[in-house]
């Protein structure tokens, strides 16, 4: 980076030409609008010290009339940036384009000195900024008719003296090097344009996904519950609770109800998050409360299918991670522990220190899955199996469970036979005391 006076300067001239340059565009403007002013007003600021160089010269060699017209042109380009500044952008684009074809017919008709050629800016000009397809074609005609009077019937007039050839030849490069700007620009319009169109797709990528995982969480943080409402609420409807075990059922729904309540509060809880995007957030907590809570939550699924769950996870063992997610990871592996366990099957949770991370694992005994179901587990080919008891999964789950443990700085293994079991370990960073 440049220092001392000179750097001062330029960053300077920086900053007023990226002020000058984007005068009138509002971060506000659909993208194309903001390219389209953003292009006349580079057009138009290189030609207002141009035109007034032009004017000084012709001046001095008594050609007035044309320095008139120097003037005027650069006066109506400030106009134009003006236009711009007040947001009126449709006058200043018809002001910029109906005055220029106006002024230079003019001078190329009778001044002779190329100035035909800025016609041709201002052709492109008409193809770039307007969508209208009527306005397009009216200016466009209008635009080549000055074009091809000022080639094929020039004017003489005593009051204007041809410029000399080597005028000519300068005000042709000139107007050349505008029409390389212009369509360069253009390019680079596009180019902006794909990228926008990219950076918008994956946003709406990510969106889905995100989408994706709250369906997921609502899969098995809602349905869990639901389901075990419906099963006893059909209970009561066959009559198959007897009036002495009625107490007892109705603490058992309250329970399930309250499950539910605080569910739907975490769904709304992530839903809120995921409004950014879903990122982890991690804090220190210990592992076995959160275990605990997870199997509570199962608990109905435990006692209807017999399974004994054999915990034993260090009551003093902290992790580092986001909590919700950590809950969300337990929640989907002990809900297919469960499906794929026989009634009256185990299920052991463990965790232990692993280095600088913490081994979790939820261990089964029930159906197991094929190699070939394993390599699919964490991928959208996977096709969901039914539970022991006919219960089918989304097929979500895994797929977030993944990402969660990888914003986490975890990963997750798993390992599988048929008819011995499955077993799911998480690999989580862990947390420090104090």
């Amino acid at each position: 980076m440049q220092k001392g006076p000179s750097g001062f300067l330029y960053r300077f001239i920086q900053r007023a030409w990226n002020y000058i340059v984007n005068i009138g565009v509002d971060p506000l403007m659909p993208f194309i609008e903001s390219r389209r002013t953003k292009l006349l007003n580079l057009l138009a600021i290189p030609c207002i010290p141009f035109m007034l160089f032009f004017a000084v010269l012709n001046t001095c060699q008594g050609r007035y009339l044309l320095a008139f017209f120097n003037v005027l042109t650069s006066a109506i380009n400030v106009f134009v940036l003006w236009l711009h500044w007040k947001q009126r952008y449709l006058s200043a684009r018809l002001v910029a384009i109906v005055c220029s074809i106006v002024i230079y017919t003019v001078v190329g008709l009778f001044f002779h000195n190329g100035a035909e050629y800025f016609l041709l800016n201002i052709l492109i000009c008409c193809i770039l900024v307007y969508d209208n397809r009527w306005i397009t074609v009216s200016l466009s005609l209008l635009t080549i008719a000055a074009f091809l009077a000022i080639i094929f019937f020039p004017q003489h007039w005593a009051l204007a003296d041809p410029v000399p050839a080597q005028r000519v030849w300068a005000n042709v490069a000139t107007s050349l090097v505008f029409i390389i700007v212009a369509l360069n620009f253009f390019k680079h319009i596009q180019s902006d344009y794909q990228r926008e169109i990219e950076k918008q797709r994956e946003v709406l990528a990510t969106m889905n996904k995100d989408k994706e995982k709250l369906f997921s969480i609502v899969a098995h943080d809602i349905r869990s519950p639901l389901a075990t409402l419906e099963v006893l609420l059909d209970m009561f409807g066959k009559g198959q609770y007897p009036e002495e075990e009625m107490g007892e059922a109705a603490a058992v729904l309250h329970k399930k109800i309250s499950q539910l309540g605080g569910s739907l509060d975490n769904v709304l809880r992530w839903s809120s998050r995921s409004m950014k995007g879903i990122q982890a957030q991690p804090v220190n907590f210990l592992l076995e409360p959160l275990a605990t809570e997870v199997l509570y939550f199962f608990d109905m699924i435990i006692q209807q299918k017999n399974i004994k769950v054999e915990n034993s996870i260090p009551p003093d063992l902290l992790l580092y991670a986001d909590k919700d997610q950590v809950s969300v990871i337990l929640r989907n592996f002990l809900s297919n522990a469960l499906k794929f366990s026989y009634t009256g099957g185990r299920i052991e949770l463990r965790a232990q220190p692993a280095g600088q991370q913490v081994a979790i694992s939820i261990t089964d005994h029930g159906t197991g899955m094929l190699p070939t179901q394993v390599v699919n587990l964490f991928s959208y080919k996977q096709s969901p199996g039914y539970g022991t008891s006919g219960e089918r999964g989304t097929g979500l789950g895994l797929i977030l469970c993944k990402e969660f443990a990888q914003q986490n700085g975890g990963e997750i293994t798993v390992e599988s036979h048929i008819d011995k079991g499955t077993r799911f370990t998480v690999f989580l960073p862990q947390g420090l005391p104090g």
